[in-house]
């Protein structure tokens, strides 16, 4: 019995989707780390200095001086002895050496791959045993398929980045330096606290921002994980069967196909028209024609462009020619998105703005003091021109440095980009769980931005669980299967039968004590030999035993067509063709009448043509098998004798129109493009929902490819935004759509499985891969990866990508207020009245509780349903954050060009604003309140807390704790009102967030522990119930002031915002 063979492209363009049963497995097959040559090159030399290898006891190709097998491109003598002291009949250092220049010469000693098998214990039909005790030997003789992983960044990695900040170091330095002075001149009191109080709160920022980063870190190498977690098939035991690519063991005999990517250095098995591209793995740009005469070797990494084969392994892991460290090189590397990059752009306006504020403050301070006019709390001045000491002149610039540092940390957002971070892990692992793999981060914001997806219909739009349920044959057209055999003659039910077997890449296999066969391939293929198998009695081995297949054209989805040239038992030489109905019929002269061969008049065209085009009409993949005999050559592709055309059903997916139509409620245009007959195409487009049959439809929603390349770029860019359906389409005419639209503004997001799908994935703006269809370069070259090939799938995308984006704009209103509030009620008072309500520990303080527990609660909120039932956020509005940033970072940018190189901007942002006029409108109400009500406490709190009878310095320090008091739960409400920042009701959906519950009661337990607790490190005073429930009700009425927007200004509440 011949082995089972690895699936095949499909009859029509696209292709279909290989599929076992265990298919749910076969998400991560193929995912490949891309790897330059300069990269590999680089790790081949010197990866042993970068790495931290994880076992040393396996065999590896440093065991038998494989450097110096490499630095002689010799032939390499090797004497083969009459014994080997083990089970395996070869040695480590000679498989290696196969790999390695010279090794076809090593090759041909050992007679080439037959006489190479038998010392693997390998059948080169059926594979290894591959029992656990002989994947062990293996493992343990060879070594294992596994690359040493980079090592990880640890915590204190992630606590050393964070103590870098420049602010956090001023502040600690001029505290140690205030201390050190008080130290020197013995003034040391109890006002050591208040330096003691910015080192403890400095030193909570740092552990906090590193255990946020440091969590994150850990998010993204799960992620990285999942990458890692690929699947290829292997020939064991007889049958096909999906390993981990890391359990490939030397022995294997692996079958590939166009798009695969070699796992292990191996020797070609069989091959036909195998096109290797080795522009990775050998530093050159080449594509090379591998047979197994004359180059049979195959180097790890190296990618199939074109034709079928299969492979016997002969090194694996760190033994591999280039020892490819795929796990070397980490799949994350914390680049920015292009949200990070313009949030980073506020960050300086308003570092900037800061660093003016706190300079103007700092001069006008140290000029008032040194003037005289600065007074102490007893009325005396601060400085007396005869009687202030140096120390004492220090000690009052080190204040003022420290007043100064203090306006930079109240004013600088630093948290922004933070956010989008937190979003961006909170959002992948969600994904994930949607069975959706993140490659690209920048895709998950551009997603947000998409208005057309151009999608591929096998396996996404449908099922792909193919059946045949229609047949023409002899003139003889049935439904009911079950009795076409009766009906049809013998030899026609043998030419059909012989052309089902020998024509295809799929297989049958037959347990035993089992009545059903397994059959293998992809859906079409499987379709194809359960109807040859179950209705015609098709003896799958028997006629495979009986012929020998000498010349095979493969299938892609330009010809639409395969072909094999086979000879038979009597020596009859037959061609037998397969593909596309009305493709194989357009070749046929001829036709089986029964027994006979009748010729192809135009009556009968005509007839078939119809049968053809009422499949389709049905929804039904039509294929169609001929044949004719062979005389020497290449394989004839005229003048075919047909046999039988076949319609193959494939159901839509459960709930793909009500996906549609999410899509359609967003404004993002479905376009499908497939490579069935326009017909076919429509009728499925039909039940889907793509097409509604409605007169309101626009003209050309369904257009044939071939009629769309054959335009004009002006005719295609006009009729493009049109087209819903593209029929009989291809790769290229796929590229030419997406051309199309993209120049017409849209942000276009594409499918991709085969090969060929490759340049239109790299032209889209998101490129999405389909993970159990889609092969190792397209799953390479993506963005996004569909781990179950679904549509709805894509839809989610779609809504946390909006998701992303929305919720940077809650964060950046909710940072925003806190820094607008903070900087203008500390400028004030500080210029009132020389000092600040809230020092430098409180401010640091709150933005802990801003910074890191705010983008916490406000991440954690899931995708809100009317985010699907609005227009996509149009694209270039992004960088339009703020009206002066523009003017502030005009230095920077050179910066921002450089970065918009490797992040287009116009895939991903809007054109209008990102903050909105109702952010606007929210903002300046929040920031009005806090600071009204704030400096009104400030300058009358005596009055208002009755602080009349307390000492000036126990009033002053219960008043201030008020303020800092209010000022946090203004922030926790507000907190709460930027969850939805739409007229919505806030609290709707806030008990099913545990985590955002759970961080706001978290802000509040720690605010009462540093209230009643830590006030001698924060300065505050202990509160009674009354000045409790007074900051309470401050910070609630903050959040009625936050919803008057919408009462007063009714515009606002049709505006398409958050």
């Amino acid at each position: 019995m011949k082995s089972p063979q690895r699936s095949s492209d499909d009859l029509e363009a696209g292709g279909d989707i290989p599929k076992s049963r265990n298919h749910s497995r076969r998400r991560g097959r193929g995912i490949f780390v891309a790897v330059d040559a300069s990269i590999r090159f680089k790790s081949a030399m010197g990866c042993e200095k970068e790495i931290e290898l994880g076992s040393h006891d396996q065999p590896t190709a440093k065991d038998v001086k494989l450097s110096q097998l490499e630095e002689q491109p010799v032939q390499v003598e090797i004497e083969l002895p009459a014994s080997y002291p083990d089970e395996f009949g070869i040695r480590l250092e000679e498989l290696v050496s196969i790999s390695c220049d010279g090794g076809l010469s090593v090759l041909k000693r050992f007679d080439g791959v037959s006489g190479l098998s038998p010392l693997l214990h390998t059948d080169l039909d059926k594979g290894i045993c591959g029992t656990h005790e002989d994947i062990r030997r293996r493992r343990n003789k060879f070594g294992s398929n596994e690359y040493p992983l980079k090592k990880e960044r640890n915590f204190w990695m992630f606590l050393g980045e964070a103590s870098r900040s420049f602010t956090l170091i001023v502040l600690v330095l001029a505290a140690l330096a205030s201390l050190l002075l008080q130290i020197k001149t013995k003034t040391i009191s109890h006002e050591w606290y208040d330096e003691a109080g910015i080192i403890v709160a400095v030193i909570l920022v740092i552990f906090v921002t590193a255990i946020s980063n440091y969590n994150q870190s850990l998010q993204f190498e799960k992620l990285n994980d999942e990458k890692r977690n690929i699947c290829i098939e292997v020939t064991r035991n007889g049958r096909l069967v999906e390993v981990p690519i890391y359990d490939v063991v030397v022995g294997d005999i692996i079958p590939l196909k166009s798009g695969d990517q070699v796992p292990a250095d191996g020797v070609l098995v069989s091959g036909y028209s195998l096109q290797i591209g080795e522009y990775e793995t050998m530093g050159t740009n080449r594509t090379v024609h591998k047979d197994t005469d004359i180059d049979p070797i195959l180097i790890s990494g190296s990618k199939v462009e074109d034709g079928i084969g299969r492979m016997l392994v002969t090194s694996v892991g760190m033994n591999t020619q280039w020892r490819m460290p795929m796990a070397c090189i980490p799949l994350y590397t914390g680049e920015e998105t292009p949200l990070q990059v313009h949030l980073n752009r506020v960050v300086i306006a308003f570092g900037l703005i800061s660093i003016s504020v706190a300079l103007v403050v700092f001069l006008i301070e140290s000029c008032l003091c040194f003037m005289g006019r600065t007074k102490n709390t007893d009325g005396s001045p601060m400085f007396d021109a005869g009687k202030t000491t140096l120390d004492e002149k220090i000690d009052m610039v080190i204040k003022f440095i420290i007043l100064g540092v203090t306006i930079i940390v109240v004013a600088v957002p630093e948290g922004l980009p933070l956010a989008v971070t937190l979003n961006i892990a909170y959002m992948t692992r969600k994904l994930l769980g949607e069975k959706v793999l993140v490659q690209k981060l920048s895709a998950c914001e551009a997603m947000g931005s998409a208005t057309t997806i151009v999608c591929h219909k096998t396996g996404i739009l449908t099922l792909n669980q193919m059946e045949v349920v229609d047949v023409c044959a002899g003139r003889v057209r049935t439904h009911n299967l079950d009795t076409m055999a009766a009906e049809l003659s013998p030899l026609l039910i043998s030419l059909i039968t012989e052309g089902i077997a020998l024509n295809t890449n799929g297989s049958v296999y037959h347990p035993e004590g089992q009545s059903e066969p397994e059959v293998f391939g992809s859906a079409t293929e499987r379709a194809i030999l359960n109807f040859g198998v179950k209705q015609l009695g098709m003896n799958f081995d028997e006629i495979k035993s009986k012929s020998t297949i000498f010349r095979v054209s493969p299938f892609n989805s330009r010809r639409k067509r395969r072909g094999v040239a086979v000879q038979l038992h009597d020596s009859q030489v037959r061609v037998h063709w397969k593909g596309a109905a009305k493709t194989i019929l357009a070749s046929c002269q001829w036709y089986m009448d029964k027994d006979n061969i009748a010729a192809m008049d135009q009556e009968k065209r005509f007839y078939f043509e119809k049968t053809i085009d009422e499949m389709s009409k049905e929804g039904l993949r039509c294929a169609a098998l001929a044949y004719r005999k062979f005389t020497d050559g290449d394989i004839p592709e005229s003048n075919l004798v047909l046999l039988a055309i076949i319609g193959i059903k494939d159901s839509c997916r459960p709930g793909i129109s009500r996906a549609i139509q999410q899509c359609r409620n967003a404004g993002v245009k479905v376009c499908m493009v497939t490579g069935d007959d326009l017909l076919t195409a429509k009728a499925i487009a039909m039940q889907c929902g793509i097409l509604r049959g409605t007169l309101d439809e626009p003209a050309n929603t369904a257009i044939l490819a071939s009629e769309f390349a054959s335009m004009s770029e002006a005719d295609r860019e006009e009729i493009a935004e049109n087209i819903v359906v593209m029929g009989r389409s291809s790769p290229d005419e796929n590229l030419l759509l997406l051309e199309a639209l993209k120049k017409k503004g849209h942000v276009v997001a594409a499918t991709g499985k085969g090969i060929r799908d490759a340049p239109s994935l790299r032209q889209a703006n998101i490129s999405l891969a389909m993970g159990i269809g889609g092969t190792a370069i397209v799953k390479e070259c993506s963005d996004i990866i569909i781990l179950e090939d679904n549509f709805t799938s894509i839809v989610k995308v779609i809504q946390w990508g909006r998701f992303l984006y929305t919720n940077a704009q809650r964060f950046l209103q909710f940072r925003l207020t806190v820094n607008a509030s903070a900087l203008i009620i500390c400028v004030v008072v500080a210029v009132h009245s020389h000092e600040i309500p809230l020092n430098v520990a409180q401010l640091l303080w709150i933005n802990l509780l801003t910074f890191t527990f705010g983008a916490w609660a406000l991440a954690s909120e899931p995708p809100m349903d009317n985010l699907m039932r609005r227009p996509p956020v149009r694209k270039g509005g992004a960088k339009r954050i703020t009206w002066f940033c523009s003017y502030l970072c005009e230095f920077l940018k050179w910066m921002e060009r450089k970065k918009s190189k490797k992040f287009p901007i116009s895939r991903s942002r809007t054109k209008e604003p990102f903050i909105t006029k109702l952010m606007w409108a929210k903002f300046v109400a929040q920031v009005s309140f806090q600071v009204s009500a704030l400096l009104y406490l400030n300058f009358r709190g005596e009055s208002i807390l009755k602080l009349e009878n307390k000492s000036l310095d126990q009033a002053n320090k219960v008043k201030n704790t008020v303020i800092f008091n209010c000022f946090v739960f203004c922030q926790v409400f507000n907190e709460v009102e930027c969850r939805t920042s739409y007229q919505g009701n806030t609290f709707s959906g806030i008990l099913k967030n545990h985590l955002f519950l759970g961080t706001i009661l978290l802000n509040v337990i720690l605010q009462i522990i540093v209230i009643e607790c830590l006030g001698i490190f924060f300065y505050t005073a202990r509160l009674n119930l009354k000045q409790w429930l007074i900051s309470i009700g401050i910070g609630f009425f903050s959040q009625v002031i936050g919803r008057f927007p919408f009462q007063a200004f009714p515009y606002l509440r049709n505006e398409d915002h958050i």
